[in-house]
């Protein structure tokens, strides 16, 4: 091996998130980061993040402690976003939504040792902090000035009140650990799934470089104004507030995903990127206050779940721009993204594929040996995929990381085939694709068909077993407003047929039954729950 000749005061600069803020202290430092009646500059971001960095040390918070959050999704959670990791601390994202048993299992699986706490949350800390097993300090988060609990060290705005004096972020190797969560999965515990800085500043320039590249109106740029309508707990929002701090642009954090609230900021704060799973953007669209949002230039990526074609077309004729992206927990998230590079052919089919990889992924599709399987648009097998910021096992779990990471490449237990353009589309999940009469059905495509349907509002396909066939298909459907359930179901029967005609679905797809329900099952992350409704059908169906 060559050596490369070194200075002797030659800085090797490692892929630190302190490196991050750089670029928009030097470029952009008066842009603004707004939350609630909060409104800083970036100058005034990174002096908050001193203070929060000092604030936490005088508590004895100390490198490699781990410090979690439950939070809205605010100016404070952006700082823990930064300060926590760049202390040399891991910063856990504890999840809001899950049961307080699996809460109370990830604070005691991560070794928490700091547990920033909102007001909304205490009644789930009060029901679980006697079994925590380590001890912890509780750091009280309030919106409204309210009263501090006994048992509380302090609170954010007394901790941000310390000096900062001349504190520094340090160096240390960048394959720290910075970030732990938990992903939930349809048996057993949550997995715990960690990031190093390097994972993290890497997936931050892969994504910045795929969404900055994109051809057409879809581009992500440093005049756009950034708001995340996904939990930060997830993923960390998927990596974009990683991404719109490197590009220095306005950010605006919501909150709580109220829709009044989301419209109004996207009105007047003239925000111009999004990014959220389906139900909160259908959620958004069917809020009395959208007919009066004006939403033209509304860029949305849509992830978590496949972006059905009606919801798409929809989501078009209001003016936003919208397109697929797709990533899971254990990939940063983000893998691909949809490309649209022009407004010719069949533009909502085209918004709403997988998309095509971020710079350094190497997707592949392959059979049950690990074979690689031809891009020719039709083939389909398990997707697998290598990248420099993939996660590298699960937290404590041997077994499951050698299962995840069987034959060098990830496993993403999606099914899918890439085109000869290498554009992929995810057809289902393993576990969710419909098999009858010899035959698979994508749920997905059923989903898709279905959503085009006038009077459909939301669907989900699931397989329920069948004696005969092994299992049928079921479209489980909630109505918009007049529709009528009769009108529906006979015009989702007729769309399927259709497709069964031209050939572009099996036979067999066409559905057994079509259930219209007020509301349909959801993850705590805003997915469909096929898991809780194939136990819900299959039960019905047994009485």
């Amino acid at each position: 091996m060559i050596k490369i000749p070194q200075a002797t005061m030659a800085d090797d600069y490692p892929l630190l998130i302190k490196n991050l803020l750089h670029t928009p202290l030097q470029n952009s430092p008066d842009n603004v980061i707004v939350s609630g009646e909060y409104r800083f500059t970036y100058a005034e971001f990174y002096q908050r993040l001193r203070t929060l960095a000092n604030g936490l040390q005088s508590l004895g918070v100390k490198h490699g402690d781990t410090v979690a959050v439950m939070d809205w999704d605010c100016h404070r959670y952006l700082e823990c976003f930064f300060a926590v990791p760049m202390l040399g601390c891991v910063l856990h994202t504890i999840n809001i939504r899950l049961s307080p048993e699996q809460i109370l299992y990830t604070i005691n699986h991560a070794e928490d040792d700091v547990i920033l706490v909102h007001e909304d949350f205490l009644p789930i800390i009060e029901a679980i902090r006697e079994r925590i097993t380590r001890p912890v300090q509780l750091i009280f988060l309030t919106d409204n000035a309210s009263a501090m609990p006994a048992e509380f060290v302090t609170d954010y705005t007394s901790l941000m009140q310390v000096d900062p004096g001349d504190y520094e972020f340090p160096d240390f190797d960048e394959r720290t650990r910075a970030t732990i969560f938990y992903t939930t999965g349809t048996t057993g515990d949550p997995k715990g799934v960690t990031y190093t800085h390097r994972q993290l500043m890497l997936h931050t320039l892969g994504g910045m470089a795929g969404f900055g590249t994109l051809a057409g109106t879809f581009r992500f740029h440093n005049e756009d104004v950034y708001m995340p309508i996904t939990p930060m707990f997830h993923v960390h929002a998927w990596g974009l507030p990683y991404i719109a701090t490197l590009a220095g642009v306005k950010q605006v954090y919501p909150g709580r995903y109220e829709p009044a609230r989301l419209l109004s900021l996207i009105q007047h704060e003239q925000v111009t990127f999004s990014h959220c799973v389906p139900t909160i953007l259908h959620m958004l669209l069917s809020a009395p206050e959208a007919e009066a949002t004006p939403l033209q230039g509304w860029k949305v990526i849509i992830g978590g779940s496949a972006l059905p074609e009606g919801l798409a077309q929809t989501a078009m004729d209001a003016g936003i721009d919208i397109c697929a992206a797709y990533g899971m927990s254990e990939t940063g998230p983000v893998l691909t993204v949809a490309n649209v590079p022009s407004e010719q052919g069949d533009v909502v089919s085209m918004r709403c594929k997988t998309g095509k990889a971020l710079p350094l992924v190497d997707l592949a599709v392959v059979d049950a040996e690990m074979n690689p399987l031809p891009h020719d648009g039709e083939t389909a097998g398990e997707v697998v995929v290598r990248a420099p910021w993939l996660a590298q096992g699960y937290v404590k779990n041997p077994e499951g990381s050698e299962a995840l990471w069987e034959g060098g490449f990830l496993h993403t237990g999606d099914v899918g085939h890439i085109d000869p353009e290498g554009t992929l589309q995810i057809t289902d999940r393993m576990k969710d694709v419909i098999k009858s009469g010899g035959e698979w059905i994508s749920s997905l495509d059923l989903e898709s068909l279905a959503s085009t349907v006038p009077g459909v509002a939301e669907v989900a396909a699931i397989g329920l077993p069948d004696e005969r066939w092994g299992e049928r298909p079921m479209l489980v459907v909630t109505l918009g407003d007049e529709a009528t359930e009769e009108t529906v179901k006979d015009a989702i029967i007729q769309q399927i047929e259709e497709a069964v005609a031209d050939g572009t679905q099996p036979r067999w797809a066409v559905p057994n039954r079509i259930e219209c329900v007020d509301a349909i099952d959801k993850t705590s992350v805003g997915k469909l729950n096929k898991k809780a409704l194939r136990l819900r059908f299959s039960q019905s169906s047994d009485d």
